[in-house]
């Protein structure tokens, strides 16, 4: 059993999970900054500035990793 979720991950469905999840904090960075700003809080502007900055690689490593997978998907090219 831990074989198959060792696996998962370097699947195409374990890659597009990732991506959801990882988009899915980016509703939350987003969040952060609009309150952020509202409050005129820099600190927490810069927090959310480095978390968005995560996010972004984040998404990059992912989207390399389905290109590694060769997936023929039309929107990846």
């Amino acid at each position: 059993m831990t074989k198959k979720a060792k696996n998962f991950k370097k699947s195409k469905s374990g890659v597009y999970l990732s991506l959801g999840t990882t988009a899915m904090g980016a509703l939350s960075v987003a969040k952060q900054a609009k309150l952020a700003r509202k409050e005129n809080d820099t600190l927490r502007l810069v927090d959310a500035a480095v978390s968005a900055a995560a996010i972004v690689t984040g998404l990059a490593i992912l989207y390399r990793e389905l290109k590694r997978l060769g997936d023929d998907d039309v929107l990846l090219g």
